[in-house]
């Protein structure tokens, strides 16, 4: 391992300590402590320790390692060692952060609570992990179930732990304040992601384009399109991949395609809808 890999670890570990860190922060100092369940394991783990008195740590290693292992033997090993870390080091955080909440108002405390996550949680996507949840739970079930995509399991999840949350809490208003938690965090992760739309559009042009399309379809599970061209100052034949990816998957491709050829070229553009297989269904 040359000293750039070995630096380029260290930022990603740095990236992922300090992006649970912050969620940690959101969820033991605004969330939890005000019934605020934005979604995720995280979310339910927040309701369950309503019910039961469990701590929120315990109920997201409880869930999150299962998935763990069940993503591997379903998806195959292209979770790695940062969402195992990711997911760890989380709950080590939450165990250690007190619960005490820095407001009682629950409007800033949705706000800030929803922000800081989203920044914590953008941070880990930026670094190439995640922290378990409903993007590895959607993941696995799309691939049971492929009539449906990600994005709409991870909604479903979601919206059922904001209805739980006001369910057991008894007040409609728990599942409100928690659905502008959860609103702030997907809009925060996108800025911290490149950009404000939920997709985005890889242009790539290599001489290993093949390579790089049958990754994205293998490890990514993206649709690719691949475009003749020629390059006007060599005249020579091109070949140019379409690929559209989902947030969590932006640096993902890039260390993919920066891994199988450092000298290609690549755009990434906002895509402000995205319509199809994997994405959004067309309606209407």
């Amino acid at each position: 391992m040359n000293n750039k890999s070995i630096r380029k670890s260290i930022i990603s570990l740095l990236g992922l300590t300090v992006g649970t860190f912050l969620l940690a922060v959101a969820l033991g100092l605004f969330q939890e402590p005000n019934m605020i369940a934005p979604g995720g394991v995280t979310g339910f783990a927040i309701v369950f320790k309503k019910i039961t008195n469990i701590p929120i740590y315990i109920t997201n290693l409880a869930i999150n390692i299962p998935l763990f292992i069940i993503g591997i033997l379903v998806l195959g090993k292209n979770f790695g060692w940062k969402t195992l870390y990711a997911t760890v080091l989380l709950s080590v955080f939450l165990k250690i952060i007190p619960e005490q909440a820095l407001t009682d108002d629950l409007l800033l405390a949705s706000i800030f609570g929803g922000v800081l996550a989203g920044i914590g949680l953008g941070i880990v996507f930026k670094s190439g992990g995640t922290t378990g949840g409903t993007d590895l739970a959607g993941s696995i079930l799309n691939k049971l179930f492929p009539a449906f995509s990600t994005a709409s399991f991870m909604g479903a999840i979601d919206i059922l732990v904001v209805i739980f949350a006001g369910v057991v809490d008894q007040k409609i208003e728990t599942s409100l304040y928690s659905i502008i938690s959860l609103y702030l965090s997907v809009k925060i992760i996108d800025i911290i992601q490149e950009g404000f739309g939920y997709a985005k559009a890889f242009i790539i042009i290599s001489n290993k384009s093949e390579e790089i399309g049958n990754r994205l379809i293998k490890d990514f599970g993206r649709g690719v399109t691949l475009f003749k061209a020629k390059g006007m100052y060599t005249m020579e034949d091109k070949d140019v991949i379409l690929c559209a990816v989902n947030r969590y998957q932006i640096s993902k491709v890039k260390d993919m395609i920066y891994d199988m050829d450092k000298n290609a070229f690549v755009m990434v553009t906002d895509v402000a809808e995205v319509l199809g297989e994997g994405f959004k269904e067309i309606e209407k």
